[in-house]
């Protein structure tokens, strides 16, 4: 009889593995392609619940009832086929841990089910099913609605963390400082660029209120979450290196989600609803300042809102004298050896929002507007005075029998300004005109100006196949045009002045183009009641584009001086008629994929695989950024490093291939808490830079040392691993409050397999450790922050080796009914330190003297120069620094 069930069992498996490549992934496949046949998937005649009828009898014949997947499906070659090629997640749920900084999603298991019911009365249904379990019947619980997009390796910052936080910071980007895994590109003080597992800044999808924006400045000053103040974030999300492809597109690292709060409305019978908040707070380091605000209006149906922020701040102070170079100058500041110059900024943001809802509809519109008056930047040569955006947001989200539906249109415009704040030299001496005779004109500053279209809108359906079935659907489409250029410094005329930036507007990018459209579907299945699955695959296409460029000066500009005609007629692929006549139309076909596999052997416990292919296209300014002029050069740098970077025409997509395994268990209150994530990631085509000689337009050789160079970006092979381990555990309950210890390790390791070299700005091993305490309204903490010294660099871009540190700040916050008090000390021990993602510091003296910054800064000839190069220091982090802050509802 065993032989008999044995061989029928066998029969079915191998059936269902038949059916299953049959069916299943001609459908998967050809939803790739259109919206309209991935939800026709829905009504074809491929039936889940017949699949899964045929599953579950093949393993009850098995005689394991309670053994469903550690015996049989580990068993069968065709189960485990079947599990790993949709993988999925459990439902998400995350709540805010008022112990942690982190959140680990929760593990949902359930019950192991008896004999199904026949196969008739499993027909697929909206209404979640019910299975008759043997002596306590009990439902089979439902995919929620969006449960298994959320991978174990992803992370929700809690609501508690970010209130907590806004009083510390100006940064968007630092309310993931928590986050296993992620680290921070140091920019300007409200405009850090977050990386994930090593890869950053563009190889990140980042989403701000459902709006992809395109950091649109040759040095990547006005990134996406620079578009929001900390205190506008009502939710803060990571998916670290697993990333679904409902969420994922045109990325590598992974993909960040920040969202303003949601509209609200008046109760069933209210009359109007009416609520707000006001806030300030203050930072000693920098003498740092800010007030928020926000208000809220709202019937049953109707809502508009409001929510509106600034800050400013001067220069901040490292805890000790960190410059490595000498600089004396009577014609440019001079800073306290103490002082880290070009570090001071003002933002405001405002917000407008307005809502409609009728039963299960929301139609949402928001219009945002930021100001930044100026922000400076100690890593690069130039600093933004000014950064106007405009952006439209509308969305609607309805919810229907057969699942959710979420569409999205936005624009924003962006006006950018770049030129020499007030910690920099600003005066580069004289141009003379051609008869050397009639007077001289001033080179002050260097003008450098940035306007950009970005135009959006996307579409998202969850679709509920049965209880234990979703299929997503959707498409994304986004449009960018962007304009870069330079006005002539002197602006003095065609004829009138010889060289140097003039007599013509130089254009670093004109009518730049980058448009995408993907679409996409997911397949999310509850197989039984341990096992997970997702299955995901996204295409998209990528088109990039430019139009002629020009330099300062050609070689036809009337000019006297011969020497002086050629400083922009050389370009990337050779001259600049030469780029001016090539086609410059690129088109790239990306294709994502995601397979994740979840296991729930108890409620404590979850085990979760998974696999992706994520493509990422090049960005405009690493395809076209064309001239080899070094002042152009050096202006073009997105990475904070000193060095000058050329652009290539011919790169190609970056395609990365992830493995991530993720153990996570808590315990039944969830008061202890441990997540451990190993992983491995290979580049295919990664987007590096080679030393590069402008002059004969080849790689350098031999590479130069100790000093700041010229790269140009190529295409190479790298490969990244390393592991994130976080968790948190009390530690007594005490009449004095409730104590408990929180954590976060994270390590990092990134190779060049071409030259052997380290990738760029890789953080060291790192880690945070907190003690917590809370009583009544109060919950404090100790943090210890530790950092290894960082001695795998990039000997290409002579990347500066940082030593390591440890660092302890204070944290405390006191909510009395409806006004929170936070406070703390940063940097308790005024400690100096370096900061590993920070790059080399150019925030004052000659930034335009390529390798003459400091020195003794002075007019030389008619031009003006340091002597000696500032390559060698580093970017330091704050000194010690009190910060109060309080917000108020009403």
């Amino acid at each position: 009889m065993n032989a008999l069930l044995s061989s029928r069992a066998s029969t079915l498996r191998r059936s269902l593995l038949s059916r299953l490549r049959s069916k299943f992934f001609q459908a998967i496949l050809s939803t790739t392609f259109s919206v309209r046949a991935a939800t026709a998937l829905a009504l074809t005649r491929v039936s889940v619940p017949r699949l899964r009828g045929t599953v579950m009898l093949s393993l009850i014949l098995s005689g394991h009832r309670r053994s469903l997947v550690s015996s049989t499906v580990l068993t069968s070659p065709a189960l485990m086929a079947l599990a790993m090629s949709s993988v999925m997640l459990t439902p998400q749920t995350a709540q805010a841990q008022s112990q942690s900084a982190i959140t680990v999603p929760p593990v949902t298991v359930f019950a192991p089910q008896q004999k199904p019911k026949p196969r008739a009365a499993a027909r697929r249904t909206v209404a979640p099913r019910t299975a008759a379990v043997r002596g306590n019947p009990a439902p089979f619980t439902p995919v929620p609605p969006d449960g298994l997009s959320t991978p174990l390796s992803s992370t929700s910052v809690p609501a508690g963390e970010i209130a907590s936080r806004r009083a510390a910071t100006s940064d968007t980007a630092a309310l993931f400082s928590d986050v296993p895994g992620v680290s921070l590109y140091t920019a300007g003080g409200a405009s850090s660029l977050p990386a994930i597992h090593g890869l950053a800044d563009d190889r990140l999808r980042i989403k701000v209120d459902g709006m992809d924006t395109i950091a649109s400045c040759p040095n990547h000053m006005n990134p996406a979450l620079s578009y929001i103040d900390p205190s506008q974030v009502a939710t803060a999300k990571v998916w670290a290196g697993i990333t679904p492809v409902s969420v994922g597109g045109d990325s590598l690292g992974g993909t960040i989600v920040v969202t303003s709060p949601d509209p609200l409305f008046a109760a069933p019978g209210q009359s109007l609803l009416t609520k707000g908040s006001i806030g300030s707070f203050y930072r000693s380091n920098g003498n740092v300042r800010g007030a928020n605000l926000s208000a809220t209006m709202a019937t049953e149906n109707y809502s508009v809102s409001y929510s509106g922020a600034i800050a400013r701040s001067d220069n901040y102070t490292a805890g000790g004298n960190f410059k490595k170079f000498p600089l004396s100058s009577s014609i440019t500041p001079v800073l306290p050896s103490n002082e880290v110059g070009s570090s001071a900024y003002e933002t405001r943001n405002h917000l407008l929002g307005l809502a409609w809802k009728k039963e299960n509809h929301l139609v949402e519109f928001k219009v945002g507007v930021q100001e930044v008056p100026y922000q400076l930047y100690p890593n690069q040569r130039m600093d933004m005075l000014g950064n106007t955006a405009y952006s439209f947001n509308l969305r609607y989200l309805g919810n229907f029998a057969w699942g959710d539906l979420e569409a999205r249109a936005y624009h924003q415009t962006v006006d950018h300004y770049m030129d020499f704040g007030k910690d920099k030299l600003f005066s580069y001496g004289t141009l003379n005109p051609p008869n050397t005779s009639g007077g001289s004109y001033p080179v002050l500053g260097m003008p450098m100006y940035t306007a950009s279209k970005t135009t959006g809108a996307s579409s998202k359906a969850d679709i509920r196949l049965t209880s234990r079935d979703v299929l997503r659907v959707g498409f994304d489409l986004q449009t960018y045009r962007l304009d870069d250029w330079w006005p002539p410094a002197p602006d003095c005329g065609v004829g009138n002045c010889i060289g140097g930036m003039a007599p013509l507007t130089f254009w670093n990018i004109n009518n730049g183009k980058r448009d995408r459209a993907g679409v996409f579907t997911e397949w999310e299945t509850k197989w039984n009641e341990s096992w997970l699955s997702l299955l995901g695959v996204r295409f998209e296409r990528v088109d990039t584009d430019t139009g002629p460029v020009v330099g300062y000066n050609t070689s036809t500009t009337p000019l006297t001086f011969g020497f002086m005609k050629n400083m922009y007629e050389t370009s990337s692929v050779g001259t600049r008629a030469d780029f001016n006549a090539m086609d410059r139309a690129r088109s790239d076909n990306n294709v994502d994929l995601t397979a994740l596999l979840r296991h729930t052997p108890n409620s404590n416990l979850a085990f979760e695989l998974g696999l992706v292919q994520k493509m990422r296209s090049p960005n405009l300014y690493e395809r076209y950024s064309w001239s080899r002029n070094v002042m152009a050069l050096e202006m073009n740098n997105f990475v904070g490093d000193g060095n000058g970077y050329l652009g290539n025409p011919y790169l190609k997509p970056e395609t990365a291939h992830t493995v991530s395994f993720t153990s996570a268990w808590h315990s039944a209150n969830r008061d202890t808490e441990i997540r451990f994530t190993p992983y491995y990631t290979h580049v295919h085509d990664y987007i590096d830079a080679v030393q590069w000689n402008r002059t004969t337009n080849t790689a350098a050789v031999p590479a130069a040392l100790n000093q700041f160079v010229i790269m140009k970006y190529m295409n190479q092979e790298a490969r990244l691993f390393g592991f994130d381990l976080s968790g948190k555990v009390p530690l007594a309950q005490t009449s004095i409050g409730a104590f408990g210890l929180k954590g976060v390790l994270s390590y990092t390791n990134g190779r060049n397999l071409d030259t052997g070299d380290g990738l760029y700005n890789i953080m060291p091993l790192n880690a945070k450790l907190t003690l917590t305490h809370k009583l009544d309204g109060w919950d404090n903490g100790i943090e210890l922050v530790m950092v290894k010294d960082k001695s795998d660099v990039s000997a290409a871009r002579n990347e500066l080796r940082i030593p390591g540190y440890s660092l302890v700040n204070l944290r405390g916050n006191y909510t009395w009914q409806k006004l929170r008090i936070s406070f703390g000390v940063e940097n308790l021990f005024n400690r100096l330190y370096y900061l590993p993602l920070g790059g080399a510091y150019v925030g004052e003296g000659a930034t335009m003297s390529f390798n003459k910054e400091a020195g003794n800064v002075a007019p030389v000839g008619s031009g003006t120069s340091g002597t000696t190069t500032m390559w060698g220091t580093g970017v330091p982090g704050p000194g010690r620094s009190f910060y109060l802050g309080a917000n108020m509802e009403f």
